[in-house]
């Protein structure tokens, strides 16, 4: 009976898996994921709730850039980041609330997300999705990464302190990102068991 275990250990990440005869065929699939991948991120970021007193509102766009980076590994998490990013830039309004462009205070949070998506994607080739406690420690370091990046952009943004903006841009958020933590933890892991299952 195939297990888990008859999976590479590291080195592969959850779109490795996915069928692609030829290196044309792989490059097809490969640009499939990088689209769908930015697809779904700017769908997620329409999930959204305004935060009384912040400009930033809790969006399903973090959960979405990083479980995009998880499954499709370094490289093409970030292309698919990289073109959600571009593509809400040049005018699709797809960044949270519908917004487009760059000129708002939590465009910061657009970009730690393609720095998020790298450092997971490198993770899960080392088999950091594997399991339900070191899922959910690269899900803690990604969202770590994002707001690094995101607090700082929002203080100078909206000329805040940096107090402040932890308080606008940080504390509002951390419930949420436990639960999508939590999604997460269910859910790679279990893929990983469903597709050793079906080895």
């Amino acid at each position: 009976m195939a297990t888990a275990a008859t999976l590479p250990r590291t080195g592969t990440v959850l779109a490795d898996l996915l069928p692609a005869s030829t290196a044309g065929r792989a490059r097809v699939r490969d640009a499939a994921l990088i689209v769908g991948g930015a697809a779904l991120t700017g769908l997620t970021a329409q999930i959204t709730v305004p935060v009384p007193g912040s400009p930033v509102p809790v969006s399903g766009q973090t959960f979405a850039a990083l479980l995009v980076g998880t499954a499709l590994g370094a490289r093409r998490g970030f292309m698919a980041l990289a073109l959600y990013a571009m593509a809400g830039v040049a005018g699709m309004p797809w960044f949270a609330e519908a917004r487009s462009g760059a000129a708002f205070p939590s465009f910061g949070y657009v970009l730690g997300m393609l720095l998020a998506a790298t450092v997971v994607g490198t993770l899960a080739r080392r088999g950091a999705d594997r399991s339900v406690l070191r899922t959910a420690g690269t899900m803690a370091l990604g969202s770590a990464i994002i707001y690094a990046v995101g607090v700082p952009y929002l203080a100078l943004a909206t000329h805040m302190s940096f107090g402040e903006a932890v308080a606008a841009g940080l504390t509002p958020f951390l419930i949420g990102d436990v639960l999508k933590a939590a999604l997460a933890m269910g859910a790679l892991p279990a893929a990983w068991k469903l597709l050793g299952r079906r080895g």
